[in-house]
């Protein structure tokens, strides 16, 4: 189970990213954020893992209050926090086995990391996570060139050899085509399904956000104003997260028909 409690971030400008976010998720349930450009989104899932440090506040995940831990103790905290970026974060020049065994690098010793020396049960556990998500026969091939959702399936793979409990995902679809943007979270959708993983996902796209989680947190100028189901999301409710619009297209029912999982 990750609680925040009144979660806040002030950035040296002054300005308030966060104020006072409180949220209880509990263990496998998957909840997208949404809101606008701002609204402390990105934030908030940094603040989890302390890639940005919070003001004032905290973040427990499974009784250990991140916040207070040392250096030392926050590194070995971060080894059950997988995280997906927008950008993916791979190393172009590396093969894609390699970029997947760099999630367990907080485990393994540094000479062993660094000659790549990985324990065979590691090896054996990127190999299955690749033909999970349909990229075994690429395992050789380094990551400049892949498709873009190849490369987040393959940041997806390195997020769960950590063996995480909790996955903190960072606009995992802005740079992928529609279809591809399915496929991908219908992924991440299944394997917290599988693993009873909980993951909170920033996502600009609304359908998407209802279509693939089971809670939406709506965050405008870094508060809550909305958090429900993902049939909750009115006109109304959008117009109070997003500003006024003519919403009623954003929040029609779509069928997600697509079950093609083949690579783009």
């Amino acid at each position: 189970m990750l609680k925040l409690e009144n979660l806040t971030k002030r950035y040296d400008t002054g300005d308030l990213a966060l104020q006072g976010v409180s949220l209880t998720i509990p263990d496998g349930q998957v909840l997208a954020l949404i809101g606008p450009s701002g609204a402390g989104k990105s934030t908030l899932i940094r603040c989890v893992n302390r890639l940005v440090e919070p003001t004032e506040g905290g973040a427990i995940l499974n009784d250990v209050n991140l916040t207070k831990l040392s250096s030392r103790a926050l590194r070995k905290a971060r080894r059950k926090m997988g995280m997906i970026f927008q950008e993916y974060a791979l190393v172009e020049r590396l093969t894609v086995m390699e970029n997947v065994l760099s999630g367990r690098l907080g485990y393994v010793g540094f000479w062993r990391s660094y000659l790549r020396k990985f324990p065979k049960q590691d090896v054996k556990e990127a190999f299955r996570l690749l033909d999970r998500v349909g990229l075994l026969e690429m395992a050789d091939k380094r990551a400049d060139e892949l498709s873009g959702g190849q490369r987040q399936r393959v940041g997806i793979c390195r997020a769960l050899i950590q063996n995480p409990d909790l996955l903190l995902v960072d606009e995992p679809t802005a740079s992928l085509d529609p279809k591809t943007s399915r496929q991908i979270m219908r992924l991440i959708n299944e394997l917290c399904e599988e693993r009873g993983l909980t993951a909170i996902i920033n996502i600009h796209d609304v359908l998407l956000a209802q279509m693939f989680s089971q809670r939406i947190v709506g965050l405008a100028l870094g508060k809550v104003v909305y958090d429900g189901k993902p049939d909750g999301l009115t006109p109304e409710v959008l117009t109070q997260i997003y500003g006024e619009e003519d919403w009623s297209a954003t929040i029609e029912k779509v069928e997600d028909e697509d079950e093609d999982n083949s690579l783009q």
